[in-house]
């Protein structure tokens, strides 16, 4: 019995062991190699597990509805990509994969980096001529950027960077950036450093005045006596 114990305590202490090592183990970095040769069926591949799965449902008709305009479209998040490879370098490798792979014509890949905080957005050639390279690049880097840098918001993060391309598919005008409210300062009454320097010439001004003032007169006042 006590040997048993001491066995079950001995696996118990290695099955511990072992999940603060799977923890504890930094996550593997991400290439184009990482992914299916051609577009899987699902449309989003959350590897960075940011959505919940409502979250998922939701972002997967979008991109579904981009059909419509002949566009295969995917969302794809990850948290570490491989050494010297930028968020929209591994996208174009991700497209010509799918391609080679025989993924068509028409590929449309959105991508998030939750480590970053940053977004890519990349098409294959042949949609250049409805959504061009600066298109793509603002739906990155602002319309999808600020809701990801504003509370880790990917689920809008997402959604609104399919929304805007979808109306520019769609024959609409580019909605363009997302407006950033100014924060307006509150009054406050704690004097600028403009007010503190005009404060303080005040003050010498007024002090000068008196000394110049008093001491005459006293001075008249001793020799007169």
């Amino acid at each position: 019995m006590v040997q048993q114990r001491i066995v079950r305590r001995c696996w118990a202490a290695l099955a511990s062991l072992l999940l603060w090592l799977g923890a504890a183990a930094p996550a593997l970095a991400v290439s184009a190699s990482s992914f299916p040769d051609s577009p899987p069926q699902e449309r989003v591949l959350d590897t960075a597990a940011v959505l919940s799965r409502a979250a998922n449902a939701e972002v997967s008709r979008q991109l579904e509805a981009l059909e419509a305009e002949r566009v295969n479209a995917h969302l794809i998040t990850l948290t570490r990509l491989d050494y010297g490879l930028s968020l929209p370098q591994l996208g174009e490798q991700v497209l010509e994969r799918w391609q080679a792979g025989g993924g068509g014509e028409g590929q449309l890949l959105f991508l998030i980096d939750s480590q970053t905080n940053t977004a890519a957005v990349v098409a294959s050639p042949e949609l250049e001529g409805q959504l061009s390279p600066g298109l793509l690049r603002s739906t990155a880097r602002a319309t999808m950027a600020q809701p990801i840098r504003d509370g880790a918001r990917f689920r809008q993060a997402s959604l609104d960077g399919i929304s805007r391309l979808q109306t520019v598919l769609q024959g609409g005008e580019d909605p363009g950036e997302p407006v950033v409210a100014e924060v307006e300062a509150l009054p406050t009454n704690v004097p600028t450093r403009e007010e503190t320097a005009e404060s303080n010439a005040f003050t010498w001004v007024v002090v000068l005045l008196v000394v110049g003032t008093v001491v005459p007169m006293a001075t008249w006042w001793v020799f007169s006596r």
